[in-house]
């Protein structure tokens, strides 16, 4: 497949990054920033043009008229949705893709359809990062929160701790913990290293655990491998931005929210928005008086949301050596987030993974409902609806323990419509797979997503 990206910033480079290591994607990038396309060539295989994302000319020398998709992920929502017209009216690409910041074009069918800017496709990453920081207050002992199937099934990424009940004990002993609970434990990384557990693997402390479970049983899984901390009561935000505002939109009424910005003028129309559902503090979040003042040592979760990830990161250290709870930093630089992991900071996020997953679904094979990017990018969980009966599938109509997956590979979960509604099966040896079923996946080897494609695509005999 001739991928067209427009962009090199965070989410260009992370998806063409993805790509690429794919090793099946004709990959070709575009910006403005020579720097950052010389940086992109340097490290991976693929191709660069220097220019701007609405020129005919540079689309042009870019392989626009061969590309079967285009991504526009620049830093400017006209631009991209410009780009996606230009690509429609002037070079009929089948696929478009766009990114926006502004919420005014969600919801606006009529000027994103083939009469307007042609969009096939819009993502938000602030949407994305604010579902995934509020399912995080919602749930403060994961350090990831995934969903699937409108919610049906979630998977929980965890570190063991002292006091879960199954830490220093095998896998099997989760049936007698939990014999009304069906869980799976699809994951387990020890000092960094995937392990593929069986039923005898020891869940040891540290150990970073991901299981799936249907949602409503999530707190009994959570017990087994930490104790449960007390719900999250008070929040404080420092970073008034438009990620800040949205969570606190998303979490304002359920909790006492304190929200601190630098900028006055922007305090001042936070408060506007959000009226008494928030105290809105001007002030420097990496300020240890202020902090004190504002009695940082009772919050629940400490949320750093500025534009500047040196800001997050030391107003979250200073929040928990002042006693807040946890604390939760969003950072976009890859390597900064890894250099903080495992320290004092609770739960990193990185935008920018948020939103590859969200353009994955669109580009990867098969009948995609979600692809989840896990590890920085290392691993994946897919959401993969299967078509067929058993001539045209390889999986349909077979038992879990006929079917052989792809090494670095593990199905997990099955979601299954009966009577009208989605029931949530794990995926134990006996479980036939039917038709329309959908199949959670997770893969910590992501040379073998293409493996994964071609086992799931039905047979042209189906058709």
């Amino acid at each position: 497949m001739k991928i067209l990206i427009l962009g090199a910033g965070r989410v260009g480079s992370s998806l063409a990054e993805m790509l690429v290591s794919d090793d099946k994607s004709d990959v070709t990038v575009v910006d403005t920033h020579t720097e950052a396309l010389e940086n992109l060539q340097e490290r991976f295989d693929l191709r660069t043009v220097a220019g701007t994302a609405t020129s005919l000319d540079v689309l042009r020398d870019a392989g626009i008229e061969d590309a079967d998709m285009m991504v526009a992920v620049t830093a400017d929502d006209e631009v991209n949705l410009v780009a996606c017209m230009i690509a429609f009216k002037v070079f009929n690409v089948p696929q478009r893709i766009a990114r926006t910041r502004s919420i005014q074009w969600l919801n606006n069918s009529e000027l994103l359809s083939e009469d307007g800017f042609a969009v096939d496709k819009i993502i938000s990453p602030e949407t994305s990062v604010t579902e995934t920081i509020k399912r995080l207050i919602q749930i403060p002992e994961a350090l990831q929160v995934t969903e699937f199937a409108n919610g049906t099934v979630t998977m929980l990424t965890v570190i063991a701790h002292r006091g879960g009940l199954l830490v220093s004990h095998p896998i099997s002993d989760l049936r007698d913990h939990l014999p009304t609970v069906d869980c799976r434990i699809v994951s387990v990384y020890r000092n960094g290293i995937a392990l593929l557990p069986d039923a005898a693997t020891n869940i040891e402390v540290g150990d970073e655990v991901f299981v799936l479970v249907a949602t409503e049983n999530v707190s009994q899984v959570l017990r087994e491998l930490r104790q449960i901390d007390r719900p999250v009561r008070k929040v404080m935000i420092a970073g008034g931005g438009n990620v800040g505002v949205r969570v606190a939109h998303s979490i304002s009424g359920t909790m006492t929210l304190k929200i601190i910005d630098h900028n006055k003028a922007r305090c001042e129309k936070i408060s506007n928005i959000l009226g008494s559902k928030a105290l809105v503090i001007h002030g420097d979040a990496t300020d240890e008086a202020l902090l004190t003042e504002e009695n940082v040592a009772d919050i629940d979760m400490f949320v750093a949301l500025t534009n500047d990830d040196e800001n997050n990161i030391m107003s979250a250290l200073l929040a928990k050596r002042l006693g807040a709870k946890r604390v939760m930093s969003l950072i976009n630089r890859k390597a900064y987030a890894e250099l903080v992991e495992g320290g004092n900071i609770d739960i990193t996020i990185t935008p920018s993974h948020a939103t590859v997953g969200e353009l994955l679904k669109y580009i990867r094979r098969g009948d995609i409902e979600a692809v989840h990017s896990l590890k920085r990018g290392a691993a994946e969980a897919l959401e993969i609806i299967v078509h067929g009966d058993k001539s045209t599938s390889k999986v349909i109509g077979r038992m879990v323990e006929q079917i052989r997956m792809p090494k670095g590979s593990f199905l997990g979960a099955i979601v299954r419509e009966v009577d009208g509604e989605n029931i949530a099966l794990m995926a134990h040896h006996d479980v036939i797979i039917n038709n329309n079923d959908h199949l959670i996946i997770f893969v910590s080897n992501r040379k073998i997503i293409s493996d994964i494609e071609k086992m799931f695509t039905v047979s042209a005999r189906f058709f």
